[in-house]
This record gives C-alpha cells, structure tokens and sequence, in this order.
C-alpha cells in the first residue's frame, strides 16, 4: 500500500488530494478559473499541512495526464515532475477521461447523480475541445474500457453503435453542449476530481506502472496550435 499524491489540472477544475491504500485522505479544489499555476503548489502545501504529512513521506505523485487543455495538463505535470525528481519517488500518470469516469461511478454509488438502467449503461467521459469537438471515450458501468480515446466532432450520428445498445450518459466539461445533439443521451453533472484517481494511482502503484519522469509528456491528443491575435497592439 502506499501515500500519493494526486493531481489534476486539466480542466477549469484545479484538484489535488492525499491518497493512502487507495482511499483519499484529505482533497483542495478550486471551479474558480484557469489559475492552477497558482494554487496547485499551495494546494499541495496546505495538504500536508493539514494532515502532517511530511512531503519525504510520499510514496509517489500521481497526475491527470489528459487529454484536455494544453495549459492545464502543462502545470500539473510540469509540477508533479518537480516533485517527484526532488524526492526521488516515482510518477503515475492516470487517464483523466478514465478518472471522470471513475468520478460518475462514486457519483452514482452515493446518490449524487440518478441514472435510468446503469448496470448495463455506457459512460461517455467528455473534455470540452471547443466548438462541437470533444475528447472522449466510452465506458461500461464496472469501469472498463469499450473504445480508444478520440477526439469526436459531435453530430447526431456520432456514438452512435454505443447508443443502440445500452442507455448512453455522458458527462464532463463537454458534455453539456452536446445533449441537445445526442438526443437519446442521459445528461448528468459530473465533474473532474482527484477523487476518481484514488484507487487507479494505488493500482498502477501496486503493479509498478510508472512513468518515465525525465521523458513523459501530457496526452494533449492534438498539436498545439498558436494562433495570431486580431488585436492591434500598435
């Protein structure tokens, strides 16, 4: 068993939590805006604070490795890679669609959200891409697996062989703007913690899955594209 981290900024939320044997101990977020390079070191300072946690006393930090917004999954693994080469521990990067997805099953074991037939439901995770793209992936109500992770311009069509077969839920930041399109889709508000990470980073802990920490980059999915500004400076 062991002490981790967690961390995940790949989103408007900026979430950090203490995990030990796989259960979260102690957790800071924040909704308030894309300013995790601010307060994911202080989040993680008053973490250990609180539970007197010494940060030598961490077995491993565990990060969203995306997909999702470029500047966000910068921060938290640029952050998380500090650390773990200052104390020498290891790095476990976990899916943050997987994690979301993770989030909607706690959600719905404590009544939070309410989902018609769940035990034979699909889960859609979804990141907001802009516009009507979102990265995505599907599912099944224990947690594994039924497609790779895409990004998906939604069009009536779209999912369409998952939604034939099982009531089909989607969620995340990209999720609300597509319910309209996905007539036949259940909606519920689901949104991105380290709270789902807790018993994925104990797993690859216990199996030794680890990050390369000098070599691993953010799954962004897509290239970064800098655009000009229309703006006149001069």
């Amino acid at each position: 068993m062991a002490l981790i981290l967690c961390i995940e900024t790949g989103t408007d939320i900026c979430s950090v939590g203490l995990v030990r044997d796989g259960e979260l101990v102690s957790l800071r977020e924040s909704d308030s805006g894309r300013d995790h390079a601010k307060k994911v070191g202080v989040f993680v300072d008053e973490l250990l604070r609180e539970t007197g946690i010494s940060p030598e006393d961490l077995d491993a930090v565990a990060v969203g490795k995306g997909p999702g917004s470029y500047t966000g999954l910068r921060i938290g693994v640029s952050f998380a890679k500090g650390l773990c080469y200052g104390l020498s521990c290891p790095l476990i990067a976990i899916s943050s669609l997987e994690a979301l997805a993770a989030v909607a099953r706690e959600d719905y074991e404590a009544g939070i959200i309410d989902v018609e037939g769940w035990e034979s439901a699909l889960l859609c995770p979804m990141v907001d891409a802009r516009r009507m793209e979102v990265y995505a992936q599907v599912f099944d109500a224990s947690g594994v697996a039924r497609s790779e992770v895409a990004a998906e311009v939604v069009s009536e069509e779209s999912f369409g062989e998952y939604r034939k077969s099982a009531p089909f839920v989607i969620f995340g930041s990209g999720a609300a703007k597509c319910a309209d399109v996905l007539a036949d889709a259940q909606y519920v508000s689901v949104t991105p913690s380290v709270r789902g990470m807790a018993r994925l980073a104990q797993k690859a802990f216990d199996a030794g899955d680890f990050a390369d920490v000098a070599y691993f980059e953010p799954f962004y999915l897509k290239d970064f594209v800098v655009t000009t500004s229309k703006k006149k400076l001069f």
